[in-house]
């Protein structure tokens, strides 16, 4: 392999592509200060379709000993090989049944390989190497990422087969430093439609709203295809009891070796339980596939999607058009014009990008009367949510001149004297309902007002136990909500889906399997949704300082590009349009963020930034 450091015993690998490149992708972090303010996170570069580099395994030395065999064998896991074929040159006979892709162990750095301490005396023809090392994470079968911090041990033994030393017992799976899976890897968002269940007749509840579910797929062994077969095997377990597949089950590829043609166009051709597929069903299948690919081949943008039989007869096809205007995530999201925050004034007011001087919103938010706390705007920009300045009421009122503010239509229970009792920031989701948390002394209730107007009902969070909601944000699907949760002290950002039983008549709502998003921050301050399966989040690790990262909703830290610090955040808001400007509440005043620019002040005084949602 390729290494940053020579190890004792390794072997020199063939590499095809640009040393250069090489070492830059299997560069390191930069270590954090511990004083300070935001500053901007050095995430570990990786690698995105970089086709020019690869790396292979070398085979077996022969007279290599165990310990050396079990490092070389551990190289060769990391090699660009589709079947791991040098890999299982280093295995036995009786170990050929192996499945490498079991699961996936992830280490801060690669395991150490080293002689059992204490020998088994009754294995005087065998040898066993012990593997160490600190875990960071584990993607399991269905290529699912989940954050696991603890130690890693694991043995492998070898026994001598044909005079030369051979692994015949090891786990299945793989075992991969941190680096080396950043290079071999890469997050890929497949797409599912969600399932309200029983909402599912409300006005709002298309059947065409897909949700990212986010994956880890090797990237350089046919992306595509391997994307297409991820896809077509379902839905994560954790997003599994919200979402559905279009594909009938058991469809599987007729041919494999996916690529797009000349003109940018995907020909998928599948076995014959999709023959049956109304046109319908057709296209929100081509749908699915549109999306996950797309995400897979970013660089390129595909025209068109045709769905063939395994004869390769036609059945059905998908323009790039057709898929942008009625099945876009961004679409459902709401293409929102302007940026909202509440300025030194006490006045609701928005911007656009392209704006200089923001202006108060049309309705009663806009004239000041009414001191608020927070502010939350539809997805269509026409109704705004807000809190009270003491945090015990909440306002609904249409954007619109001539509009009187109206009762409030929920009052807290919590006290107006603590600060971090009250109603929290609300949030709207992309069917047009507001939610908003309740916080007590010594418990938060989370309530849904049904587009916004009527009696709060409320949404059970049975994993939440004693801990209390400090924020939230759902996601524009309403399948899934982001909850800043406090406990003793800490606050750290967690995941729930949104389960809808009951009846279509009474609807019975709550928020189920609470995972966090980021882990290694132990004190988060804001989020907020930055794309279909991403979030912007502010907060500190232990000891640390306060920053700005992008993280995955599987809890990953993503790809995206690394954000400028800016001073002192409290609040910070992002368009589920990754293409729009971050906004903050900073020591600065109300800051932005345009793509590929450093922040830049739009007003000195204000607070709570939010786009709509």
């Amino acid at each position: 392999m390729s290494r940053t450091r020579p190890r004792r015993g390794a072997r020199r690998a063939r590499i095809t592509g640009l040393l250069g490149c090489a070492a830059v992708l299997l560069a390191g972090c930069a270590s954090m200060p511990d004083s300070g303010d935001v500053k901007a996170v050095d995430q570990s570069p990786r690698a995105e379709g970089d086709s020019q580099v690869r790396v292979y395994g070398v085979p077996p030395q022969d007279g290599a000993q165990p310990t050396n065999i079990v490092r070389s064998f551990l190289d060769a896991t990391t090699s660009d090989e589709a079947d791991f074929r040098t890999a299982r040159q280093y295995l036995a006979k009786s170990a050929r049944k192996w499945q490498p892709f079991r699961v996936t162990d992830v280490l801060q750095e690669r395991p150490k390989a080293e002689p059992q301490v204490q020998r088994n005396r009754e294995d005087e023809n065998g040898y066993t190497v012990t593997l160490s090392g600190s875990q960071v994470a584990k993607v399991d079968a269905n290529h699912a990422y989940t954050p696991e911090e603890r130690k890693y041990r694991a043995t492998i033994h070898l026994i001598k087969e044909d005079g030369q030393w051979r692994i015949d017992r090891l786990p299945n799976g793989l075992v991969l430093g941190q680096s080396d899976f950043q290079r071999i890897y890469r997050s890929v968002n497949k797409y599912y439609f969600a399932s309200y269940k029983s909402e599912s007749s409300q006005p709002k509840a298309s059947r065409n709203v897909l949700v990212a579910d986010p994956v880890y797929l090797r990237q350089r062994i046919e992306p595509i295809t391997a994307s297409v077969e991820a896809l077509l095997s379902g839905p994560t377990d954790w997003l599994g009891e919200v979402t559905s597949s279009e594909f009938p089950p058991g469809t599987r590829l007729a041919a494999r070796d996916l690529s797009l043609d000349d003109s940018n166009a995907l020909r998928v051709r599948l076995s014959k339980q999709a023959i049956s597929t109304d046109s319908g069903q057709c296209k929100r299948m081509a749908a699915q596939l549109f999306f996950t690919v797309q995400d897979m081949t970013r660089a390129s943008k595909i025209s068109d999607v045709k769905l063939e039989d395994a004869g390769g007869g036609s059945l059905c096809e998908l323009s790039q058009e057709q898929a942008e205007r009625d099945f876009s995530p961004v679409r459902y999201a709401g293409r929102s014009a302007q940026e909202y925050f509440i300025d030194a004034d006490h006045k609701v007011v928005s911007m656009s990008d392209s704006a200089g001087e923001p202006t108060p919103v049309r309705g009663p938010f806009g004239t000041g009367k009414t001191p608020l706390r927070s502010v939350a705007v539809s997805r269509d920009e026409t109704t705004a949510a807000g809190v009270s300045g003491d945090g015990r009421s909440l306002y609904v009122a249409a954007l619109e001149d001539g509009v009187q503010r109206g009762a409030p239509l929920l009052t807290s229970t919590g006290s107006a004297k603590d600060p971090d009792e009250g109603l929290t920031a609300p949030s709207w989701d992309g069917l047009g309902d507001l939610w908003i948390a309740d916080r007590g002394a010594h418990a938060s209730r989370l309530l849904r007002l049904r587009e916004g107007k009527g009696t709060p009902e409320e949404v059970a969070v049975p994993g939440l136990g004693k801990r209390r909601i400090k924020a939230i944000r759902v996601a524009a699907d309403g399948i899934r909500i982001a909850v800043l949760v406090e406990d003793k002290g800490r606050t750290t950002l967690q995941l729930g889906r949104v389960q809808r039983g009951g009846s279509s008549a009474h609807p019975v709502l709550s928020v189920e399997e609470l995972r966090p998003i980021a882990p290694q921050l132990e004190d988060v301050v804001a989020a907020s949704w930055a794309g279909g399966s991403r979030l912007v989040v502010v907060g500190r690790e232990s000891g640390g300082v306060q920053q700005m990262q992008y993280m995955e909703t599987d809890g990953s830290a993503s790809n995206a590009q690394t954000l400028p610090g800016v001073n002192g955040v409290k609040a910070v808001a992002a368009s589920e349009d990754e293409a729009r400007p971050l906004i903050a509440d900073a020591t600065e005043g109300i800051v932005r963020l345009f793509p590929d620019a450093n922040w830049k002040t739009v007003a000195k005084e204000g607070t709570a930034p939010v786009y709509p949602g």
